[in-house]
């Protein structure tokens, strides 16, 4: 296939996606309709900051410039005959589960389905500085999308500005440059042609619409690395600014959904997922009390660096009541997923338990 027939897969809305801002596009999934390791398209979240911006497949050009040794600019079709590779990842939105957060936070409000995992296929960025050739002072990696607007929040820039985060030179091996989503050409809204696939990081740092790598010497001040996207770091002394990288540690619930009424004395099964940007995942537990008592969950999933795992408890209800449902993850390194939220990170990560009440009656 070549740059000339490079067309954008259609985004189908009849996989459940809701919608939680009409312009720029923001789109939900049904996290309760969890079920394969690999989500759908048409059930894959879609995340914008700005209005897609429409980019000709056959007139696209992705520049490299900054501390190389040479400015290159790619053509799609020179990407698409470059060595190809197919990885699963998953993607979080910095804000999901933000519709939880006490008191309610500004920002898209999202549920549990800001979350997704998809095979994702295209050149590893190392392919690509390779033929730039970096420079020794090369200290981060810029990755620009099409789409600009203007940011209104408190302490944006005035004008327009275009979206763009850094990711470490040392991170550099883990991204992918990928322009197809589950065995087809990405959709536009998923950031057709081309977009950052950064493992293990919040999907903010996946940047849509990709179309300049720009190699910095210094770290990137842009506004969607230091204002926004960005927590305060206390732990020297003096509060400094950071960007937010690493996915939390988390697991969620998705079935059964809040409200829902179980048979008494039946057997229900609660399903979920859980994953982290750090550690493997050592053990989900779930709760049916509120966290007074805990069991253990089963994996569905083999562990995988930056791929979240099914799981799921078959719980046998007691009795007639109210019950509160509750997951908990531990990594390899035994940290453990928290009760409370972070109130550093403001309206972002958001990876506190959070519970899941139903109802168990006498159905016959």
């Amino acid at each position: 296939m070549t740059g000339k027939e490079f067309e954008p897969a259609m985004l189908s809305r009849d996989g459940g996606l809701v919608v939680r801002q009409a312009e720029p596009l923001n789109l939900e999934g049904p996290f309760a309709a969890l079920n394969g390791r690999i989500t759908p398209t048409g059930q894959f979240y879609v995340r914008s900051h700005f209005p897609a911006p429409e980019i000709d497949a056959e007139a696209f050009r992705l520049t490299v410039d900054g501390a190389v040794e040479r400015e290159i600019g790619l053509s799609l079709d020179e990407l698409l005959r470059m060595p190809a590779t197919t990885r699963a990842a998953t993607l979080e939105c910095a804000g999901n589960g933000r519709v939880f957060l006490t008191p309610p936070a500004e920002g898209v409000q999202w549920h549990l389905g800001a979350v997704g995992t998809a095979e994702w296929t295209g050149v590893p960025l190392d392919e690509v500085l390779q033929r730039a050739g970096l420079q020794t002072e090369a200290g981060e990696i810029v990755l620009e999308g099409a789409d600009r607007g203007v940011v209104r929040d408190k302490g944006a820039p005035p004008g327009e500005i275009a979206y763009a985060r850094g990711v470490c030179v040392e991170d550099a091996g883990r991204v992918l440059l990928a322009y197809a989503m589950n065995g087809e050409p990405l959709t536009r809204e998923h950031g057709f042609p081309l977009r950052a696939i950064v493992p293990g990081h919040y999907a903010m740092a996946s940047v849509k619409w990709l179309t300049r790598i720009h190699v910095a010497t210094e770290p990137f001040q842009g506004y969607f690395q230091t204002e926004d996207y960005a927590y305060w770091d206390g732990a020297a002394g003096n509060a400094v600014r950071r960007p937010i990288r690493a996915m939390a540690l988390k697991s969620s619930i998705a079935r059964p959904v809040e409200g829902t009424v179980v048979e008494a004395g039946s057997e229900t099964t609660i399903a979920g997922a859980a994953w982290s940007g750090g550690p493997g995942l050592e053990r989900v537990e779930v709760s049916t009390d509120g966290g007074t008592t805990w069991a253990a969950a089963e994996f569905l999933d083999a562990e995988e660096p930056g791929v979240w795992r099914r799981w799921q408890y078959v719980w046998r209800v007691p009795e007639a009541g109210e019950y509160v449902l509750l997951s908990r993850a531990t990594d390899v390194a035994w940290n453990v997923q928290p009760s409370a939220h972070d109130e550093r990170f403001g309206a972002y990560v958001i990876h506190r338990m959070v519970p899941v009440a139903v109802s168990a009656r006498r159905l016959r």
